[in-house]
């Protein structure tokens, strides 16, 4: 990558996408800042020289097209994209209306599908890029009260980990972004859905833990300055890491989860290697 990059970040109006452009503007880089709503945007971030603020709802196919086409038009190119837009759907799985819970793919799967389907023609045409996406703890490993996000999350995993080697053959890095409980506006009632209690084997814990999510919100651990900071530093780095936990709390969770991984495939290894008794030597 050269020394400057143009910068591609979606939900870009408050949170998390917020502390991102203005980290990116600040290393010198040109940012296109997008959102659902310019005008939270273009308060958020002031007047930059190297700023484009666009229009952008990541569920719109027709609206990822036309913002990358706005971010060519005004700098040429994108040399980073960062999905970051994202809402919170909480609840138990069968509290969740079906509504809510395809809502929540829609937007934090489909969503950075459809802004990523964008911008991979302009990447490929210059043999160059690096596509950012936010994932979470909750891609690693599920956790309750939390299925809808979760299933989102894994998808996002999933996709990106096989989106990589299609990509790379032109110049094309993938990196997922794995946050812990960051003081970002996710739990804000802006960002977070929670269902009203409706089954009475689950109505009590659902009130509590609403509660206690609630109660959550602005008490978080992680800065997100320092993930914007750390991203920046992490996008100019010649081969950026395919995951990165941000945070005691994430890195807990890629470890927990590995070694659970572990436990489980030797729980019943015999069986297992007895459905496929041929021998293979793994690389």
């Amino acid at each position: 990558m050269t020394e400057k990059n143009v910068w591609f970040v979606t939900g870009a109006s408050r949170g998390m996408g917020v502390d991102i452009a203005k980290a990116a503007l600040a290393a010198g880089h040109a940012v296109v800042a997008t959102g659902r709503d310019t005008q939270p945007v273009a308060r958020a971030l002031g007047d930059a020289e190297h700023l484009l603020v666009a229009r952008l709802d990541v569920t719109r196919p027709e609206d990822a097209e036309a913002a990358v086409a706005a971010a060519v038009q005004r700098f040429g190119r994108i040399d980073v994209l960062v999905n970051n837009a994202g809402t919170f759907y909480a609840g138990f799985f069968e509290e969740l209306p079906p509504e809510d819970f395809r809502a929540q793919v829609e937007t934090n799967l489909f969503g950075p599908v459809n802004v990523t389907r964008a911008v991979l023609p302009a990447m490929r045409a210059r043999r160059s890029g690096l596509v950012v996406t936010i994932s979470s703890m909750a891609g690693i490993a599920g956790q309750s009260f939390a299925s809808a996000y979760a299933a989102a999350k894994f998808g996002v995993e999933g996709w990106m980990e096989s989106l990589a080697p299609e990509v790379a053959p032109f110049g094309i890095r993938t990196m997922l972004v794995e946050p812990g409980f960051f003081r970002t506006d996710l739990l804000t009632e802006q960002s977070t859905k929670y269902p009203e209690p409706s089954i009475d084997d689950y109505a009590e814990n659902t009130r509590a833990t609403v509660d206690a999510w609630k109660s959550m919100n602005g008490q978080q651990g992680g800065d997100p300055a320092k993930l914007a900071d750390a991203l920046v530093q992490l996008a100019g780095r010649r081969e950026p890491p395919a995951r990165f936990a941000a945070g005691t709390d994430a890195l807990h969770a890629f470890e927990t989860k590995a070694k659970a991984l572990l436990t489980q495939a030797d729980a019943d290894r015999s069986l297992s290697s007895s459905l496929w008794p041929c021998a293979i030597r793994w690389a």
